[in-house]
C-alpha cells in the first residue's frame, strides 16, 4: 500500500503537473520555431503575445460569461478561443506589416530582427498591463476537477488522494490535437510543404514561383493559433498574470534550443524536458521516500534540489549547458 502512495503522491504533485506544464511548453517553443524556420529570427515577443492572447481570450469570455453563454461543464475560454485566435492574429500580421516587413524588405541581419521583437515585446508588455491592470485574474469556470483527492481516498482506501483538474486533461488533449494538426499541415497540405521549401532554401522556393508574401501570412497564422493556444491554456491551468508571461519565455526558449531550434519535433521534446526537470528540481521529496523506506523511517530535510522560487532557474542551466555542450540542440539538420 505505501507503494501505491507513494505513486499517487508523485502521480499528483510531479507526473501529471510534469505532463501539463510540458504540454504547455511545447505548444509555445513550436511557435517560437516556426517563426525561426521560416523566418531566421528568436522573436523575443513571444511570451507577451502570448500574454497579449489570453487577455484578448479572457475579455471575450467575460462578454460571454455576462450575456449567459456558457459551455455547460467546461471552460466559456474555449467558446472564446477561436476570437482570441483571430484577435492574435491581426496582432502579429499588423505587428508584421509595420515592423517586421520592413527589416525584410531590406535584408536586414537576424539580429536586427531580434532587436526589433524585443522593441515589440516591451510594447507590448505596456499595451497588455493598460487595459488589464497588474492583478492576478483566474477566467476558469465550469467544472473544476474530473477526479477529488477525498473521493478519491474513499474509493481506493489509500492515504493519498489523486486529484485531477478538467484544464489538466483539456491542456494534453488540445496539445495532441495541435501538434497533429500542425504536423498534418506541415506534410499534406500544399502551403505547408511551399513552407518547407521556403525554409529549407529561400533563393530556390522563389526561383519555383513560391509566394513568400503568402508563406509569411501562413506562418505567422499559425504562430497565432500557437500563441493563443499556449497562452489560454496556460492561464487556464494556473492563472493570468501579466509579467508570467515575460518569466514564460526562457522556458519556452529553453524547450526550442534544447530541441534543436528549427525543429518541430525537437521543440515538443524539448517542453516535456524542461518542464520534467524543472518540477523534479523543486519538488520536496521527503514524503515519497518515506512511504518507500522501512517503516517508521524518515528522511531528515525536505529532499528538494531547489526552492520553487528558482524554478525558472533550471531553465536557465539546461540553456546554458545545452549551449555550451551540443549547441545544435537535440535534433539537428533541416529545419521544419
Amino acid at each position: 500500500m505505501d507503494f501505491l502512495n507513494a505513486i499517487v503522491l508523485l502521480s499528483n504533485f510531479v507526473l501529471v503537473p510534469s505532463l501539463v506544464y510540458g504540454s504547455q511548453l511545447a505548444i509555445g517553443a513550436l511557435g517560437v520555431t516556426i517563426v525561426f524556420g521560416i523566418m531566421r529570427f528568436a522573436n523575443f515577443a513571444h511570451g507577451e503575445m502570448m500574454s497579449f492572447a489570453t487577455v484578448s481570450t479572457i475579455f471575450i469570455t467575460w462578454w460571454f460569461q455576462s450575456i449567459g453563454f456558457k459551455a455547460g461543464i467546461l471552460p466559456t475560454a474555449l467558446l472564446a478561443l477561436p476570437f482570441g485566435i483571430l484577435i492574435t492574429g491581426l496582432l502579429v500580421w499588423g505587428t508584421e506589416r509595420s515592423v517586421f516587413s520592413y527589416y525584410r524588405q531590406r535584408k536586414s541581419k537576424p539580429v536586427i530582427f531580434v532587436i526589433a521583437s524585443v522593441g515589440v515585446m516591451f510594447m507590448l508588455n505596456g499595451v497588455v498591463r493598460l487595459f488589464i491592470g497588474t492583478d492576478e485574474i483566474i477566467f476558469m469556470d465550469g467544472l473544476k476537477f474530473l477526479i477529488k483527492a477525498g473521493e478519491f481516498k474513499k474509493w481506493s482506501g489509500l492515504k493519498e488522494g489523486l486529484a485531477l483538474k478538467q484544464t489538466q486533461v483539456l491542456t494534453v488533449l488540445l496539445a495532441i490535437l495541435a501538434v497533429a494538426w500542425l504536423f498534418w499541415f506541415l506534410q499534406k497540405t500544399k502551403m505547408g510543404k511551399a513552407m518547407r521549401a521556403f525554409s529549407d532554401n529561400e533563393e530556390l522556393a522563389l526561383l519555383s514561383g513560391i509566394d513568400p508574401e503568402k508563406v509569411v501570412r501562413a506562418t505567422w497564422f499559425i504562430s497565432a493559433v500557437l500563441i493563443t493556444l499556449a497562452g489560454v491554456l496556460y492561464g487556464l491551468d494556473k492563472s493570468y498574470k501579466p509579467l508570467i508571461y515575460f518569466h514564460l519565455l526562457l522556458p519556452i526558449f529553453a524547450a526550442a534550443i534544447v530541441g534543436g531550434i528549427g525543429q518541430p519535433l525537437g521543440a515538443i521534446l524539448g517542453g516535456y524536458i524542461v518542464a520534467f526537470s524543472e518540477v523534479v528540481a523543486t519538488y520536496a521529496f521527503k514524503k515519497f521516500l518515506r512511504y518507500l523506506g522501512p517503516e517508521g523511517w524518515s528522511p531528515e530535510g525536505l529532499v528538494q534540489l531547489l526552492s520553487t522560487e528558482y524554478k525558472f532557474a533550471v531553465s536557465f542551466l539546461i540553456l546554458v549547458l545545452v549551449l555550451l555542450i551540443r549547441p545544435t540542440g537535440l535534433f539537428k539538420g533541416r529545419v521544419l
